[in-house]
C-alpha cells in the first residue's frame, strides 16, 4: 500500500531524480550538486524542524513516486510566537496508478503542527488544489511587476532568452537607449522606458552594503508588520547568503535608502547581469515609504546598466508601485492555510510579510543551476 511519510536522507536522491525529470532534463541523471543541494536545503539548512518536513509519496512497490518541500520558518503574530511552513515544490510521478498522490501529499502537509502554512509559488492547479482544502489565495500578493529602464536593451533581453545570437545586437540597442532616454524630460513617467536625468526628491541617499549589512535592515524594517517572520539570526544569515550565492540571475546587489541626515527607510536587494532585466528578490520600505524607495531602487538599477526590473508584489508596495508605469502580471499565487481565522484574515488584511526571503524564490530550487 502507498504510504506518505517525511523524507529522510536515504531519499534525497530519489527525490533528484524526481526534481530532474520534472523540472530540468528528463532524459539526463541529476547532477551531484542538486543532490547535494536538496539535502542541505530540506534537511541540514538553520531552522530545520523535524516535525515541519518535506514529505515523500512511497508507492506500493516501495519506490518514491512524490514529494513537497516544506521549510520550517518562525513567525510572530503581534506579541504571539507561531511556527509556519512555507510550501515548495509538488511533484508526482505515476499518476495513472495514484492519482490522488499529490491531493494526499498536500493534505498531509497542511496536517502537519504549524499554526501557519504558505507558498509563494502555487501554479493554478496548485492553487485550486489548496482551496479545496481550506487555502485561500492572496491576490494583493500574487502579482508580479515589470518596469523598463532602457527599451532597446529591455526587448533585447527578452528576445536573447530565445535567440542567443540577439545579443550581438547589444552595441545598437545601447546607442539607441541614449538617443530615446537622452530626449525625455528629467524624471519623465513614460512606460517606454526612464530618462537619463533621473533623480529621487527628498535628499534620500542610497549606498550599496553588503548582506550583513542588508540582513540587519530586515527586523526594524518589517515592525510595521502585524504577522512576520521571527528569524533566527543564523537562519537569516544563511537565507541571505543562500540568495546572494545564487549567481544563475547575475551578481546579488545590496542597497540601503537613507533619508539626508542617516535615517534608514528602505533597502532592497536585486541580481543583475549587465543590460539584463534585473529580478527584484526584496523591497523592503518604512511605513509610507514604499514610493521614495521604489524610485531609488530604479536609478539604482539604472546606474547599475539594467534593462528593465521586475519583482513580486506586497500589499505594503503597491501605492508606491501604481503610478510608476508598472506592467503587472500573475505568473503563481501565494496561498495561505491555516486552522485559525484570525491569521487567515490577518493575511487577506494585508497584515503579513510574505513573499522573497519569507518564501523560497531566494532558493536555487527556483531557477538555479546545478551543472
Amino acid at each position: 500500500m502507498s504510504d506518505i511519510r517525511p523524507l529522510t536522507a536515504a531519499e534525497i536522491p530519489a527525490v533528484a531524480g524526481l526534481f530532474q525529470r520534472a523540472f530540468r532534463d528528463r532524459d539526463k541523471a541529476p547532477p551531484a550538486a542538486l543532490t547535494a543541494y536538496l539535502r542541505q536545503h530540506y534537511l541540514e539548512a538553520p531552522g530545520y524542524d523535524p516535525e515541519i518536513a518535506p514529505l515523500v509519496h512511497v508507492a506500493d512497490d516501495g519506490e518514491v513516486s512524490g514529494f513537497i518541500g516544506v521549510n520550517a520558518l518562525p513567525m510572530s503574530h503581534g506579541d504571539r510566537k507561531l511556527r509556519a511552513a512555507v510550501c515548495g515544490s509538488l511533484v508526482v510521478e505515476r499518476r495513472d496508478s495514484d492519482p490522488m498522490a499529490g491531493a494526499r501529499l498536500l493534505k498531509a502537509f497542511l496536517a502537519g503542527p504549524q499554526d501557519l502554512s504558505f507558498s509563494e509559488t502555487s501554479s493554478e492547479v496548485s492553487a485550486q488544489m489548496w482551496s479545496k482544502l481550506r487555502g485561500v489565495a492572496l491576490p494583493q500578493y500574487s502579482l508580479d511587476w515589470v518596469r523598463v529602464i532602457r527599451p532597446s536593451a529591455f526587448v533585447l533581453a527578452l528576445a536573447s532568452r530565445r535567440i542567443g545570437a540577439v545579443r550581438l545586437l547589444a552595441p545598437l540597442g545601447r546607442g539607441l537607449d541614449r538617443y530615446l532616454r537622452g530626449r525625455m524630460p528629467e524624471n519623465a513617467l513614460r512606460w517606454s522606458g526612464i530618462p537619463e536625468r533621473w533623480s529621487v526628491k527628498g535628499g534620500l541617499k542610497v549606498a550599496e552594503i553588503d548582506r550583513a549589512g542588508f540582513a540587519a535592515l530586515i527586523e526594524p524594517l518589517t515592525r510595521q508588520f502585524a504577522l512576520r517572520p521571527d528569524w533566527s539570526d543564523e537562519q537569516l544569515a544563511y537565507i541571505v547568503g543562500e540568495a546572494a550565492e545564487d549567481r544563475s540571475q547575475g551578481e546579488a546587489v545590496f542597497a540601503s535608502v537613507s533619508t539626508a541626515g542617516g535615517k534608514p527607510i528602505g533597502a532592497f536587494l536585486y541580481h543583475l547581469r549587465p543590460g539584463g532585466i534585473a529580478r527584484v528578490m526584496q523591497v523592503l520600505a518604512a511605513s509610507g515609504q514604499a514610493g521614495p524607495v521604489i524610485d531609488c531602487l530604479i536609478g539604482h538599477a539604472a546606474e547599475r546598466d539594467a534593462a528593465g526590473l521586475f519583482g513580486r508584489t506586497q500589499p505594503a508596495l503597491l501605492d508606491g508601485l501604481l503610478g510608476r508605469r508598472m506592467a503587472f502580471l500573475h505568473l503563481a499565487s501565494t496561498v495561505v492555510h491555516s486552522r485559525e481565522p484570525e491569521l487567515v484574515n490577518a493575511s487577506l488584511n494585508a497584515e503579513g510579510f510574505f513573499n522573497g526571503l519569507a518564501g523560497e524564490s531566494w532558493s536555487r530550487l527556483i531557477g538555479g543551476r546545478f551543472d
